[in-house]
């Protein structure tokens, strides 16, 4: 009979902490190797920890809503043997000594000054919203003084538009946040009321000083004059919908309000612009057509167009690096690395993004390989949070539902992405030597949504023009 205890693992080199959201198993449990325990979320990913043995569930060691560490123990899972199931230890009442009255004050106070920080804090930070906030920026919020209402306006750069603790950072680093006041409260009178009784029962340099340092009032808020018809800034108010008979209201999901506010944000933010362009890609429908089945007898898995596509982005970034970069207040960060994030529906309605690392270093096989575990991985909740981050440029298919074109919202803080259509079959004009003909060819639309802040109507054209002409002479012979 052994005990195995199961720590959190590492979820990769930017991830130190996740907070623990629910038990999947309770005490008593038999668990089979491989099988969930509990699910945790970080700043970027929700995913669920499996076990690494078989056994049964004999203690937890950390509740709903707590903070874990890398490598610290979760749980503990017995393994063989009869089950002892750990029962909680009863800690002795510790009998206090008598103290003198004076002690007794000081203690008090220090207890009410501390409990009405508390009732500070929470009142700061006092909401209700289906957004993701980890411990960390909470308490960094606290810390800093921002409302939240406030740290509700943050834009995220994690998982779903999670602010993660370098949004909340960078905030507070441009001096958008406003420091704590200092409220007055029933407890900080009642301490004062001690503190006044203290004074009178012992010698001034015994306790008066220390007392006065933790307890001393904050200064009279200034008296401000009421604002004015004149001074009042004009505020917008959104416009009501109305619910009549019969309709059916339906709550938006987590995810959902993330991904909503992820996207207003990203349209607040940059200036969006478009460009179009059509591609003909009969030779790659060709191509495709003659390898698939060869491939998925070799590897096991489908060969799909998402690869090509991808390949093809990976040497344009190559090409126009500019189109790689992200902004950064006044600055404009060019990325070393060519970090493509492919959006992928969830069976739920909703969008993920997982990120295709050094796509630029893979050849059409790796790519492939990436793209299909990706794909898979997002549809069961499996991504790991270093794979949902990093992304320097994003691509969307929209084809894959229809469409012929879009106009993507850019995935923050990126400058770019690009929206690939479905692939029709048309009449098209086909110049030869003996003339003008017209034939049937597979065409698809680009649509490249880009940054006009920082990216240029030339520069996104070439870019979008570059991915194209790539498409457009495919070698009808290549191997994969």
């Amino acid at each position: 009979m052994s005990k195995f205890e199961l720590k959190l693992p590492r979820m990769g080199e930017s991830v130190a902490e996740a907070t623990l959201t629910s038990w999947l198993k309770e005490v008593g449990d038999t668990i089979e190797m491989d099988e969930p325990i509990f699910e945790i979320a970080t700043d970027k990913v929700d995913s669920e920890v499996p076990s690494e043995v078989d056994g049964v569930l004999i203690e937890k060691c950390f509740n709903v809503d707590d903070v874990v560490e890398v490598g610290q123990t979760v749980a503990i899972i017995q393994v063989g043997g009869d089950v002892e199931i750990a029962e909680p230890e009863q800690k002795d009442k510790e009998v206090e000594t008598e103290e003198p009255v004076l002690q007794e004050m000081v203690t008090a106070a220090e207890s009410a000054v501390m409990h009405a920080r508390a009732q500070t804090s929470v009142a700061q930070l006092n909401g209700t919203s289906d957004r993701f906030y980890s411990p960390l920026v909470k308490n960094i919020a606290r810390q800093e003084g921002i409302s939240f209402d406030e740290l509700e306006t943050i834009a995220g750069t994690g998982k779903d538009g999670r602010v993660t603790k370098d949004d909340i950072l960078n905030y507070v680093k441009k001096g958008e946040s406003k420091p704590v006041e200092r409220i007055s409260t029933p407890e900080r009178a009642a301490v004062q009321e001690r503190v006044a009784v203290s004074q009178k029962l012992a010698a001034p340099e015994k306790v008066s000083t220390p007392v006065e340092e933790k307890v001393t009032a904050p200064p009279a808020p200034e008296k401000v004059a009421p604002a004015t018809a004149s001074t009042q800034a004009p505020t917008s108010e959104k416009p009501k919908t109305q619910v009549s008979r019969g309709d059916e209201v339906i709550p938006m999901s987590r995810m959902g309000k993330l991904i909503a506010k992820h996207m207003t944000d990203s349209v607040s933010t940059s200036a969006h612009v478009q460009s179009f362009i059509e591609v003909d890609v009969t030779n790659i429908v060709t191509w495709r057509n003659k390898i698939k089945d060869a491939f998925f007898k070799r590897e096991g898995e489908k060969f799909t167009y998402t690869p090509i596509f991808m390949e093809a982005v990976a040497k344009a970034l190559k090409k126009y690096p500019m189109m790689n970069i992200s902004v950064d207040g006044d600055s404009v960060i060019k990325k070393k690395n060519i970090n493509i994030g492919m959006a992928a529906a969830l069976p739920d309605g909703n969008l993920i993004v997982p990120v295709i690392k050094n796509a630029d270093q893979l050849n059409l096989l790796g790519i492939a390989k990436v793209v299909n575990d990706l794909a898979d991985r997002s549809r069961n909740n499996a991504l790991k949070p270093d794979e949902v981050q990093g992304g320097t440029y994003t691509v969307t298919n929209v084809g894959t539902f229809g469409s012929v074109f879009g106009t993507p919202i850019i995935n923050q803080p990126q400058v770019g992405i690009l929206a690939l259509g479905a692939i029709r079959k048309i009449p098209s004009v086909i110049e030869t030597a003996e003339g003008d003909v017209i034939a049937v060819r597979s065409k698809m639309y680009l649509s490249h949504s880009y940054d006009h802040r920082v990216v240029n109507g030339a520069l996104g054209s070439m870019f979008a023009k570059a991915v194209a002409d790539y498409l457009e002479n495919w070698d009808l012979n290549r191997e994969v």
